[in-house]
Order: C-alpha cells, then structure tokens, then sequence
C-alpha cells in the first residue's frame, strides 16, 4: 500500500495513469508525447508505477505495451472509503461534472462518395491537404510518430505534435498543433489571443472511417478541449468549411473556392 501511495504522489505518474486510462496499451513513445520529459525519465517514472502494480506491461513484436492496473487503487478505495462515504464522494464527483458541464469535444459527421482508402489518402497526402486545407503534413502516420504542420513557407513542429492512432482506411488521430508566435503572425491573431490559446491543454483530432456502400461516413472528434476553450470555438467554425471543401474535392476533382 505504501508504494501505491508514494506512485500516487507524483503529479508526471498520475499523468500518466490518467493517459493509460484513456487508451490503454501504449508504447513508451506514445506516453512521452503527453509529458515535458526526457525519455529517460518518464520509463523511470513507468518503473515506479509498475512496481507498485499500477501498470502492467505486454508485447507486441519489438514493442513494449503498457497497461493500467485499476486493482491497487481499488484496494485503498476499500479500504479508506466506507459506503457511505463513498455515497457522498460520488455525490461530489456528480456535483462537479454537473457545474462544470461535460467534456468539451466538437464532433461533425459527413457522408463523402469516396473509397476508405482515397479518404486516408485525402487525410495524410500532403498533395491532397494542401488543396482542400491549405496545410500539408510532415509524418510516416505510425502511431507514436511525429507530425510536422506545414503552412506555406511556416512549418510547426514540436515533440507533442504526433500521431496517437493509426489504422489505414479506418482510424486517425493525432494532437493538434502548437500555436506559435510566428502562426499568431501569419493568421493576424493577437499577443493577447495568443496568450489565451499559449494557456489551453492540448486537443486532439480523430478521424474515423465507415463504408456504407457506395460512400464513406466520416465521423472528425475533436477533443480535450478546457472549459471555455478559444481554440474549440474556432474550430467549431473551421472544421465545416474545412470537411466541405474535402467532401467537394473528392467527388468533383476540385476543392471549394478559398
């Protein structure tokens, strides 16, 4: 029990339950994408967590998976919250959802007249991207991978800009790009603006793929937005215009006008 406690007591490892939590079974590239750290590091961090039976790990081929292990942190539940404690916790836990509404997402769907496998071409193909969005993309589009944004003559890279899932034809999804000084520059968005959106945690894009027939569903979720985000409201007004002119260039050969 005690070294469930001290694996609990540092903030980088609760980061990187909470990571695990939301998809489980990650690489340690994929985990060093969420976190400020040396690679060295964070495995250090893994070590802590594994030994105190937090995360399990498996393999797959050359990769080392990891997996949450919920089992300790269910024991201390247990063993430190009566059932009628735990009545009141989960009444605060409800409370706190309630106040401070769900998960902010922006989530558009639309039917495109397509194939699965030209739409995951029309999503990572830089001759493609460049058409219908005006940004190509720098990436090998494996999981763990990291993603280049390029945007005429200003490119966008960091190390938290990479790809978290990857199935040709049917799933991607990769984190949004950092918002620079030189993006603020180029767009004609404020020091102020740029200071709100420098301040937000960072959101991620999926894409999910579904033939139906002759077309192709495509379900675009962006997520893990704050409360109140700027970029969400932004690309609420973005992601329509964008996914249009991607539905037209598919089916007509030609993006819509800029």
């Amino acid at each position: 029990m005690d070294e469930v406690f001290k694996a609990l007591s540092d903030p980088s490892r609760r980061h990187l339950l909470d990571s695990l939590n939301r998809r489980n079974g990650q690489t340690l590239r994929e985990l060093c994408s969420g976190l400020g750290m040396a690679r060295q590091s964070v495995s250090k961090h893994l070590a802590v967590l594994e030994s105190a039976g937090l995360v399990t790990t498996s393999r797959r081929g050359r990769e080392k998976l990891h997996h949450l292990n919920a089992k300790p942190v269910n024991a201390i539940a247990d063993r430190w919250i009566s059932r009628y404690d735990r009545g009141r916790v989960q009444a605060l836990a409800d409370l706190k959802t309630a106040l401070e509404g769900p998960p902010m997402s922006f989530v558009y769907t639309t039917y495109i007249a397509t194939t699965p496998e030209k739409l995951w071409e029309a999503l990572t193909s830089p001759a493609f991207t460049s058409q219908y969005w005006g940004v190509s993309f720098d990436s090998n589009w494996a999981a763990g991978s990291p993603v280049t944004w390029k945007m005429g003559d200003l490119a966008i890279t960091d190390p938290e800009q990479v790809v978290l899932e990857s199935v040709p034809g049917s799933r991607l999804s990769y984190t949004w790009h950092t918002f620079t000084p030189e993006f603020a520059e180029k767009h004609g968005f404020s020091p102020e603006w740029l200071a709100t959106v420098t301040a937000e945690r960072r959101s991620k894009v999926t894409f999910d793929l579904e033939p139906m027939g002759e077309l192709v569903k495509l379900t675009v979720t962006h997520d893990d937005f704050d409360q109140g985000s700027t970029i969400l409201e932004q690309v609420s007004q973005g992601w329509p215009a964008i996914l249009s002119s991607l539905k037209t260039q598919l089916e007509t050969g030609s993006p819509l006008p800029a």
